[in-house]
C-alpha cells in the first residue's frame, strides 16, 4: 500500500508532466501558422518577393526604392508579362505579392489558391500609346498605322500581356487590325516591345505610357474608348513552398495604395483607381 510520501511524490511528478506538456504546447502553437509573428515564417531576413507586370519596371522601382526607405524592409521585383507570371504563380512560384496590368489574372491566382483573395486591391488604370524615336515617323491617329510605311508595328504578345490584348483591340474596332497584322511584330512583354522599337526593329510601337512617358523618343495616346480598361490589381501570394511573408507583403500593397505611392504612379501617367482619361 503506498503512503503519503509516495502519493506527494506521485503528484509531484504529475505536475512536472503537465508543466511540460503546456510548454511543449505553448512553443508549438508560436511556431504554427508560417512562424513568427512578423509573418516571415523560415524567411527572417530574406527580401520581399513581388512579381510585377512589365508595365511597371519603372515606376514600381521607385515605389520599391521609397518603400524600403520607410520601412527598413528589401523588396525583390521580378517583372514579366502578366499572363506568364500568373502561370507561375499558380504553379508554386516563391512571391509574395502578384502586381498585374489586367485584374482577371489576379483572379485566376486567386481561384487558384495561389493568393489572398481578401487582400485583392485595385492600384492603377493603364493607358496605352503610339511610340517612335523618330518624331517625323509618329503617326497622329491609329488608322494611320495602315499605311504600309510602317513596314513594322510592334505589340506585346496579346496572348498573355494585358497591352498587347489592348493594343489588338484598339486596331479592331479602328478598323485597323486587318491591315496591320501582317506587319506585326511581337515582344515577350510590353518592355521588350518598346525594345524593338527603340532599337530599330521596329518603326512604331504600341506601348504603355508608364515606360514611354522616360523613353527618349515621342508618342501619341490611343482612344481609350477603343479597348477594355486596364484595370491593374495586386495581391498577396503564399509564398511558395517557404511560406509567405505576410506582414510584409500586406504592408507592400499597403504602400502602393497610400499617398506617397500613388503620387509615384501619377507622376508615371497611370490614372488611379476611379478615375478617367480623355480621349
Amino acid at each position: 500500500m503506498s503512503g503519503p510520501s509516495s502519493r506527494a511524490s506521485d503528484r509531484a511528478r504529475s505536475f512536472v508532466v503537465l508543466a511540460l506538456a503546456a510548454l511543449l504546447g505553448c512553443s508549438k502553437s508560436a511556431g504554427s501558422g508560417g512562424g513568427d509573428a512578423s509573418g516571415d515564417g523560415a524567411r527572417k531576413g530574406e527580401p520581399l518577393r513581388v512579381a510585377a507586370a512589365a508595365d511597371l519596371a519603372l515606376a514600381f522601382k521607385e515605389v520599391g526604392a521609397a518603400f524600403e526607405k520607410q520601412s527598413g524592409k528589401r523588396v525583390d521585383f521580378s517583372f514579366g508579362s502578366t499572363g506568364l507570371l500568373a502561370k507561375q504563380i499558380a504553379e508554386g512560384a516563391p512571391f509574395d505579392v502578384f502586381a498585374a496590368a489586367n485584374i482577371s489574372f489576379v483572379d485566376d491566382v486567386v481561384r487558384e489558391g495561389a493568393c489572398l483573395g481578401e487582400t485583392k486591391a485595385l492600384y492603377a488604370k493603364g493607358r496605352i500609346v503610339m511610340w517612335s524615336k523618330d518624331p517625323w515617323a509618329l503617326p497622329k491617329d491609329i488608322k494611320d498605322l495602315e499605311d504600309a510605311k510602317y513596314a513594322k508595328v510592334a505589340i506585346a504578345n496579346p496572348e498573355h500581356a494585358p497591352y498587347g490584348r489592348a493594343a489588338r483591340e484598339a486596331l479592331t474596332k479602328a478598323g485597323s487590325w486587318a491591315a496591320v497584322e501582317p506587319r506585326a511584330v511581337y515582344g515577350e512583354n510590353v518592355q521588350q516591345t518598346l525594345m524593338f522599337a527603340r532599337s530599330g526593329n521596329a518603326d512604331v510601337a504600341i506601348v504603355a505610357l508608364s515606360l514611354a512617358v522616360t523613353s527618349p523618343g515621342n508618342y501619341t495616346p490611343i482612344d481609350p474608348s477603343l479597348h477594355a480598361p486596364l484595370d491593374q490589381a495586386l495581391v498577396v501570394c503564399k509564398g511558395g513552398s517557404k511560406g509567405p511573408k505576410t506582414n510584409e507583403a500586406r504592408a507592400f500593397v499597403d504602400y502602393v495604395g497610400s499617398d506617397a505611392g500613388r503620387a509615384i504612379m501619377k507622376r508615371f501617367g497611370f490614372l488611379l483607381p476611379g478615375e478617367t482619361a480623355s480621349p
